[in-house]
């Protein structure tokens, strides 16, 4: 487990694989709950978190770790979701 802070500065235990946890997210759709019990924010705060990580955590630049994050997890469960709709309709 990781402690890692959200956007509001609280902070969250969490499981230190991002992967394993977007390997989860196979019935994801975009909202807060991805359908499978993997919260969508909990996803993004990881994904911040190891943002930070990469740069050192050198800087005070959460808010953009957070927003890149963001945008990274929402392009990941569209992306998800297209590709289902697609092995679907075949």
């Amino acid at each position: 487990m990781v402690a890692v802070p959200d956007k509001n500065d609280h902070v969250t235990h969490i499981n230190s694989n991002p992967t394993k946890m977007i390997a989860k997210s196979q019935s994801a759709t975009i909202g807060n709950d991805t359908g499978d019990g993997v919260d969508r924010e909990e996803m993004i705060s990881v994904a911040a978190y190891y943002r930070a990580e990469h740069r050192g955590f050198a800087g005070d630049d959460s808010l953009s770790d957070w927003l890149g994050a963001e945008a990274e997890i929402d392009s990941m469960l569209r992306n998800l979701k297209d590709t289902k709709a697609h092995l679907r309709g075949r």
